[in-house]
């Protein structure tokens, strides 16, 4: 059952990443130009559908094939992506002081990770007391109470007043524009902020890659012996997710006064590595609980990552920068979820905790790319990664 499981939700995965990719990148980049609520409204109409879709499969007990279908419609609309990718743009739009970025978008990865883990705490007691069906219209009704407030409630950050007034743009021009945006970014960009934005992605993709499929299996982990938690101790242990929401947040809060980005990120990624390896030979109930006691900063590195790419770019590449970071969460997690579901589906027989410790020993690459940023200082000028505020000069001297 834990083998068929994994390979099931590799399949699910892999059904919405592939429509979700293309929206996210399209919706976020285009946001620079035509607005950030068009990527905040239609991952929220898409998991409207999908909620309803879910009940509707509960309800009148469909095949699980069903679920294919739900996971495609929702890719089409953008998904989770491209409503981070959004609301990380918005968020970057309102802040006029660059040291405010970090700790703002640290604040919406808390509100996110909270939500989560209360979600996951009342998940159990919903599903035991009402069932499946009614759980899902719930969740219909707060989506519809959601789109309502980002439709005739919030106010756009980027003035679409002079769109309006233009002849609509063909689908041919509007990708063209799109591309160009991201393409302008890196092609124009200073030799140095573009190995700086390349090298800040790339330790992005790495540093998800292992805690997406790392943490991914911790369902499947508690399911299976020795442990056998049930729905209840489940939703226990996707709320305890919220503690460490909290404390990376208070952590990127404090750290973020005394350390220059980099450091909070070496100190979240060895936070992640420590309660990997304990989780690995966690075989106990408490024990598996205390496994968040290392991974109290586990989330730090992806607030101050965004922040530190965020930093770099000028205000109308936030929507293109954005864009790329959604695209590498969709292919990231696509691929980090389908490897490490076949992996621990392979091994789960003979050491269902060693998708932990591989998972512990690749974060040692984001380790060595952002070592090697620190040791070369741009053939002796400071790097800008370390001093954030000199970007901007910087871009305006190269110009």
């Amino acid at each position: 059952v834990q083998e068929k499981a994994s390979v099931f939700n590799m399949q699910l995965d892999l059904t919405g990443a592939v429509p979700s990719l293309i929206v996210a990148f399209v919706i976020v980049a285009n946001g620079d130009r035509q607005g950030r609520k068009k990527s905040l409204v239609l991952p929220s109409v898409g998991a409207l559908i999908s909620n309803i879709g879910l009940a509707v499969i509960s309800y009148f007990s469909l095949p699980l094939s069903a679920l294919f279908a739900v996971a495609f419609i929702t890719g089409l609309f953008g998904s989770m992506a491209t409503f981070l990718g959004g609301g990380f743009a918005f968020i970057a739009d309102l802040c006029r002081d660059e040291k405010q970025k970090t700790t703002r978008i640290a604040v919406v990865d808390l509100i996110f990770g909270v939500v989560s883990g209360l979600a996951g705490l009342s998940s159990g007691y919903f599903l035991r007391g009402v069932g499946f069906t009614w759980t899902f219209v719930t969740a219909s009704l707060l989506h519809v109470v959601n789109i309502t407030y980002i439709v005739f409630f919030l106010e756009d950050t980027v003035g679409v007043s002079e769109f309006q007034h233009e002849a609509p743009a063909s689908c041919k021009k509007l990708l063209g524009d799109t591309f160009s945006g991201v393409y302008m970014l890196f092609k124009t960009s200073p030799y140095k902020k573009r190995i700086l934005i390349i090298l800040l992605l790339f330790t992005f993709m790495t540093y998800m890659f292992n805690m997406i499929g790392g943490t991914s299996l911790f369902t499947l982990y508690e399911l299976d012996e020795p442990l056998c938690w049930d729905e209840v101790y489940i939703g226990y242990g996707v709320a305890a997710i919220t503690s460490v929401s909290l404390t990376s947040f208070l952590g990127v809060y404090l750290f973020s006064k005394w350390l220059k980005d980099i450091y909070i990120v070496f100190i979240g990624i060895f936070s992640y590595i420590g309660g990997m390896v304990m989780a690995a030979f966690a075989k106990t109930t408490l024990l598996m609980f205390l496994v968040r006691v290392p991974s109290l900063f586990c989330f730090m590195p992806i607030p101050v990552l965004r922040s530190m790419l965020s930093k770099v770019v000028l205000p109308g590449e936030q929507g293109a920068v954005f864009a790329c970071i959604a695209c590498l969460e969709v292919v990231t997690g696509t691929i980090s979820l389908s490897i490490f579901n076949i992996l621990y589906a392979a091994t789960v027989a003979w050491f269902s905790g060693f998708s932990f410790l591989l998972s512990a020993g690749l974060c040692l690459i984001p380790l060595a790319v952002l070592c090697w940023l620190l040791c070369t200082s741009w053939n002796g000028e400071e790097l800008a990664l370390l001093v954030p505020e000199e970007v901007s000069s910087i871009e305006s001297v190269d110009s």
